[in-house]
């Protein structure tokens, strides 16, 4: 594989701009990506992101739906174990093995790491899909009726029952997501940030919609796997995805971002437009690091109302009489401040905005 080339390939790429941005930012940018996004990522629990060690099992299984149910199968036909076998192959009848392993180092590493979310296994979906694309490759050609039960296998091909046995659980699979999706507006009510949602989503329609068409997509697999038309299920269960993203996913897309992130770029905008020269722009009770995308302001955060108050009564920065503070309408009752201490500025979802004179925190 060449190690040492390719990891000197890598620092010519990545190390310039590492260079850069801490010539431009010093010991803070230190601090923050390697010891708290990174080490301390690994090692503690960030923000409240712990999953158990099999939640990236879930997590593959739904962000490669469908395609994740094929996925045992194609590891398993690589047979990864036949050292001997692998060895004597060319470097271009290796991709299924390199995809493993691929698949395998990023799903293994971000397991072992104690903070846990969804995205940080995106970057294995390629060799996932590489997989699946291998053995459906094989499944279309007619090879997978090439190896038998007892018989000694020299090509790394899955078994025939296995497969039957995948695309009957690829039916159950699609009849579960559908059920999911029916129901999922019960389990939607936690976020703060867009309460309103769950009421929004279901009256959409998106999720009767959503689920009646894996609902189709499932009974299309059935009727083919009836048919011994296997290979036509490839088919089917591409244009179920294609039309869940269509007509399920992506408008509920567009809901999430209404509730969700609209209400930030509408006060993001009226932070700009509200700014005094020299006031501080602070958001008391969450993060919301797109705020400072949308409004290209400083922002200093604080989760607690207690931790901004200390803050600002200890603030150098007393260039400005106020404070712009963006938060949700229970943390200005937090910070102690009655609604005539403060300007109300605007009011979007579930937040607001308020002009807050620095007498009103003494």
């Amino acid at each position: 594989m060449r190690p040492v080339s390719g990891i000197l390939i890598i620092l010519a790429i990545a190390l310039p701009w590492f260079i850069l941005v801490i010539l431009a930012n010093g010991q803070t940018y230190i601090d923050s990506f390697f010891g708290y996004h990174n080490f301390q990522r690994f090692t503690q629990v960030v923000n409240r992101h712990s999953a158990p060690w099999y939640f990236y099992f879930f997590v593959v299984l739904v962000g490669f739906a469908p395609w994740s149910i094929y996925l045992p199968v194609a590891i398993a036909r690589t047979r990864f174990w036949q050292r001997s076998y692998w060895r004597r192959q060319p470097r271009s009848a290796q991709l299924s093995l390199f995809a493993l392993f691929w698949f395998s180092c990023i799903f293994g590493f971000f397991t072992i790491s104690v903070t846990k979310l969804p995205s940080y296994v995106l970057p294995l979906l390629p060799a996932a899909a590489i997989l699946v694309t291998l053995l459906w490759g094989d499944i279309v050609a007619g090879k997978e009726e090439e190896v038998r039960p007892g018989r000694s296998a020299k090509q790394p091909n899955s078994l025939p029952q296995s497969l039957l046995v995948t695309f009957i659980v690829n039916i159950v699979f699609l009849l579960i997501l559908a059920g999911a999706i029916f129901y999922c507006y019960h389990w939607l009510g936690d976020d703060p940030a867009m309460p309103n949602f769950p009421q929004a989503i279901q009256q959409s329609g998106l999720l009767i919609l959503g689920g009646g068409i894996w609902i189709i997509t499932a009974g299309a697999i059935a009727l083919l796997l009836w048919k011994r038309q296997q290979r036509w299920i490839l088919v089917a269960n591409f244009i179920g995805l294609v039309v869940f993203i269509i007509f399920g996913l992506t408008p509920a897309y567009n809901l999430v971002d209404l509730n969700r992130q609209l209400p930030l770029r509408q006060l993001a905008k009226v932070a700009v437009q509200q700014k005094l020269p020299g006031e501080e722009f602070m958001m008391i009770g969450f993060a919301k690091p797109s705020v400072v995308f949308y409004s290209k302001l400083a922002v200093t955060y604080y989760r607690l109302p207690k931790g901004a108050i200390d803050y600002i009564e200890s603030s150098k920065n007393q260039s400005s009489p106020s404070i712009l503070v963006l938060g949700y309408p229970d943390k200005f009752v937090q910070f102690g401040l009655h609604p005539n201490e403060y300007q109300l500025l605007d009011s979007r979802g579930p937040y607001q905005l308020a002009r807050v004179p620095r007498t009103a925190f003494r």
